[in-house]
């Protein structure tokens, strides 16, 4: 008898972007350090259906080709944002509450941890993906998951 569970859950992945970038950057020592989203998706879904994966980022300099790989490989969309993405994406989730069973924050910033207690509160399970030591503590603690990303989760680009 076969006694895996096939686990059915939607998830949004939402990416604080200039947050994960700029912790890449303090780890890798280079502003050439990027997020390879061919492993990291994979590994933060680890076999449920990905229903949005939304990059916001501060700034007018947004990558055309980041744009578009994110929509190619997983129908992604980069949202540009007036100051710092911690207002539209606190909107985005909430939105997104009613029609995700998981959401995940790629963020460690503190900022977020009312969001987490309020999507917790309305049923969703509420995920972190960070590099630790850029990583609010108590952020992780509100979380229902902590995602430790690593130097795997990188690229370098020339």
């Amino acid at each position: 008898m076969d006694k895996r569970v096939q686990i059915l859950q939607s998830v949004a992945i939402l990416v604080d972007g200039n947050n994960m970038e700029i912790s890449i950057h303090d780890f890798v020592r280079s502003n050439k350090g990027m997020l390879n989203f061919d492993t990291v998706v994979p590994k933060l879904l680890n076999g449920r259906g990905l229903n949005r994966l939304i990059y916001f980022r501060e700034g007018k300099q947004i990558s055309q080709k980041l744009a578009e790989r994110l929509h190619t490989n997983y129908y992604g969309t980069v949202v540009p944002c007036y100051k710092g993405a911690d207002i539209p994406i606190t909107i985005e989730a909430i939105h997104l509450s009613d029609k995700v069973d998981t959401i995940i924050l790629m963020s460690g910033d503190s900022d977020y941890i009312e969001l987490v207690k309020h999507l917790k509160s309305r049923g969703n399970r509420v995920e972190i993906a960070s590099f630790v030591f850029s990583t609010s503590k108590m952020l992780v603690e509100e979380s229902d998951y902590h995602h430790v990303l690593t130097n795997e989760d990188i690229f370098i680009y020339k």
